[in-house]
């Protein structure tokens, strides 16, 4: 039994040995396999997405992250998907070709009741105005006759879906009346009753003006980086020039005054609060293809009347609302910047003054708020502005004299 136990146990030890080293060199080869396929992986490029076509939500979360967004919807994008190089007019669904037919029809009546106004149009406009019961009879007869032929080209485009593609593809021309009618109503839907609450809530009306109606789109941006209405902005990122994107819904050029106005400058004489007019530019041309309206690019000498004056807070003071105002001129006519310079100031700038003066009317409108931050200081050494050394604080009520009651009544 002994010389058995003596002859397996060195057996024993080398079947571990071999044991162990096959295990070691197994590790090894896989280790390196590992290796090869995280280096074929990363050799490896991603699918590239198309904006047109991705059409699960995978998919375009996939192509957010990469800074593009996808292009119209996602019934859209996967009709375009399943159907390989087809114009989209001519797509095969049976219930869509069917649906064009209709619409194409009631295009055609549409379009014949265009060129029936349109002849209706020259022949009031031969008139003599004794037969339409004068002059202001006659113009507006031709402005209601206008104003319908306006909303028969807009009746006889709006359900096209040739349209609404272009339209969602960002490829609308501005110039035509669908899509200007179209951009008007998205519009509407949502921007423009956010710009309204945020006007509403802040009480830029009755405080500033007594209504506000707006009819264009206005966008700030400072550089890169876009303002949503009532938003706080850094006073270092609110000491360059603005850029402003107006977006006209009527057709023709138009000539505008732009006003960025502080409605919260602190009077501490009258214990109250003052405007300050920080920017002032008039006869800045725009249109329906015309929208940027850089403060960089206008002209010192013809445009500007009051340059750029950085927005600032002085500290213990509460945030200050600036307002941007888009006014209209009267059509064809422009201001004389020169002598706007000779009466216009910065301090106690009253909007309704100067509206009521030169007969300008509000059309767009946007809002941001400023206040003191560790940037204000130094923004407001560079502008040359004194104060960045005060601190204003709030008086403490005065206590009223304590009043004795009869003890009397207690007895």
């Amino acid at each position: 039994m002994s010389n058995t136990t003596y002859i397996i146990k060195p057996a024993l030890h080398c079947l571990r040995r071999s044991r162990n080293s096959l295990h070691f060199l197994r590790t090894i080869t896989t280790t390196a396999s590992q290796n090869q396929e995280a280096a074929l992986q990363s050799t490896s490029t991603p699918p590239v997405l198309d904006p047109n076509l991705v059409s699960t939500r995978r998919e375009e979360r996939q192509l957010l992250r990469t800074g593009v967004s996808p292009i119209g919807s996602r019934r859209r994008r996967a009709a375009l998907r399943s159907t390989s190089n087809i114009p989209f007019e001519q797509l095969p669904y049976q219930c869509f070709q069917e649906a064009r037919k209709i619409l194409q029809t009631d295009r055609e009546e549409k379009l014949q009741q265009i060129s029936t106004e349109r002849r209706r149009i020259a022949k009031a406009e031969e008139l003599d105005p004794a037969q339409c019961g004068g002059e202001v009879a006659k113009k507006g007869k031709l402005v209601a006759m206008r104003k319908y032929l306006e909303e028969l080209k807009i009746l006889a485009d709006v359900n096209d879906p040739v349209i609404k593609k272009r339209f969602e593809d960002g490829l609308a021309d501005m110039n035509r009346p669908i899509y200007r009618y179209l951009a008007d109503r998205k519009w509407r839907e949502y921007k423009r009753l956010v710009m309204m609450q945020r006007i509403s809530q802040m009480h830029i009306v009755p405080d500033v003006l007594p209504h506000l109606d707006p009819v264009a789109e206005v966008s700030l941006a400072f550089g890169r980086r876009n303002v949503q209405p009532g938003e706080f902005v850094d006073s270092r990122v609110s000491e360059i020039l603005p850029k402003l994107n107006v977006q006209l819904f009527e057709k023709g050029d138009k000539l505008v005054t732009v006003v960025v106005l502080d409605s919260d400058v602190p009077n501490m004489e009258k214990d109250s609060f003052d405007y300050r007019c920080h920017f002032l530019a008039a006869n800045i041309p725009l249109s329906p293809t015309t929208t940027r309206l850089p403060f960089s690019l206008l002209s010192k000498q013809n445009q500007v009347v009051l340059p750029w004056l950085p927005p600032h807070a002085q500290k213990g003071s509460p945030y200050h609302r600036l307002s941007i105002f888009v006014l209209q001129q009267p059509e064809g006519k422009a201001l004389d910047v020169k002598a706007i310079r000779k009466s216009a100031e910065r301090d106690g700038f009253n909007l309704r003054s100067f509206n009521d003066r030169h007969l300008v009317k509000p059309i767009g409108v946007h809002l941001f708020r400023t206040i003191w931050d560790e940037g204000t200081e130094g923004v407001m050494r560079r502008a040359g502005l004194e104060g960045a050394n005060i601190e204003l604080r709030r008086k403490k009520p005065e206590a009223l004299p304590y009043k004795k009651k009869d003890g009397a009544r207690y007895r």
